[in-house]
């Protein structure tokens, strides 16, 4: 059978990437399998292990291209992964912002350099294992949407991915669910059929992130006031540690008490016991990063500003600075400055920008 092209599939030993590389291979491309090198931190000496590309994963990665007998290479990001991830986490930590590390790891690094790593390679796409669908339409533009298993949609962590990169990428699981992913691994007696999947920050390790974050500043220690009766209430040891919404772990008595604000210029962790304070009706973006080409404005939008989150139902306007501004159909709890708000029009993914 001749080849349809050659593909390189970014492996990172899970189940997902592991049935990609698999249909791919049987829909008649030329598949090689591709392991990505993240960074690790050194501790004392020695390198802690990046949950995306530990040596385990990479052993999982390599056993799944030896049972489908593809070639296996292996490329190292650290260098780009250290300065454009790890290094904007820690500064949007320190600055007081809760970013999405996820969302800039796919456009700078899968889709980015780990992209022009593979095209180097002479193939004509990247393939991963991500829950999407790309569609190329009568505009010459690709639009991307929401995958079958809306359950497991990944197009919030993809959104600000450009037309350049789009148009070397592939997602193989688009019209499958998850457990039907399972059971074709299982079919294929790929070795990671029933691994188990992590939700966590990569870099991190499991539940210290702020161990983690002291290792590269220093927290600064403040007060803690009442956001409607102005009182001090207590010290906290670090704005950093907190985020918008957090109720576990203020140590507040008569609570619950609810993290409103972060004032980093006077060092003050403002909270309340009044849930309805979370709410806001709007929020600000500098900028949206439109997957295809920006829609007449005002556009009616299904928006998240957490990935997790369930859709609502926004308005996307802009305001006389020339700033852009959702304004929400109902009031929504803990928007927080440095997380991504993202849009939809049906399923279909229309981008998103960084609430400011």
């Amino acid at each position: 059978m001749k080849s349809k092209g050659t593909v390189a599939v970014g492996m990172s030993g899970g189940v997902d990437s592991s049935v990609a590389a698999a249909l791919l291979k049987k829909q008649g491309y030329d598949v090689i399998g591709v392991f990505f090198h993240f960074w690790g931190e050194k501790i004392d000496g020695n390198v802690r292990e990046n949950i995306c590309c530990s040596l385990e994963s990479m052993q999982d990665a390599r056993r799944v291209a030896q049972k489908l007998n593809i070639k296996f290479y292996t490329i190292n990001l650290e260098v780009d992964f250290k300065k454009e991830i790890v290094d904007k986490f820690i500064s949007e930590y320190q600055s007081g912002h809760t970013p999405n590390p996820c969302v800039d790891c796919n456009r700078y690094i899968k889709f980015g350099q780990a992209l022009d790593k593979v095209k180097a390679l002479g193939v004509d796409y990247l393939a991963t294992g991500h829950y999407a669908r790309l569609e190329f339409e009568k505009d010459d533009k690709y639009h991307l949407y929401k995958g079958k298993d809306e359950a497991k949609d990944q197009t919030y962590f993809l959104h600000r991915l450009t037309q350049g990169q789009l148009k070397h990428v592939m997602f193989p699981l688009a019209k499958l669910k998850k457990s039907k992913v399972r059971k074709l691994a299982a079919k294929f007696g790929l070795p990671t059929a029933s691994k188990r999947e992590s939700q966590e920050v990569c870099f991190i390790p499991s539940g210290n992130m702020h161990q983690f974050l002291s290792r590269y500043f220093t927290f600064k220690t403040g007060p803690i006031k009442d956001l409607e009766t102005k009182k001090t209430l207590g010290q906290h040891s670090g704005l950093q540690k907190y985020t918008i919404g957090q109720r576990k772990g203020i140590g507040l008595a008569d609570g619950p008490w609810f993290v409103t604000r972060l004032d980093l210029a006077s060092s003050t962790l403002w909270v309340t016991t009044n849930e309805d304070l979370l709410e806001s009706e709007s929020l600000i973006l500098d900028s949206i990063e439109w997957i295809v080409d920006e829609p007449r404005l005002p556009i009616n939008v299904k928006c998240k500003v957490r990935s997790a989150q369930k859709a609502f139902k926004a308005v996307i306007t802009k305001n006389h600075l020339n700033k852009y501004i959702v304004q929400f159909k109902s009031p929504q709890k803990s928007i927080t400055a440095g997380q991504y708000a993202v849009f939809w029009k049906g399923k279909e993914c229309l981008g998103g920008g960084v609430i400011k």
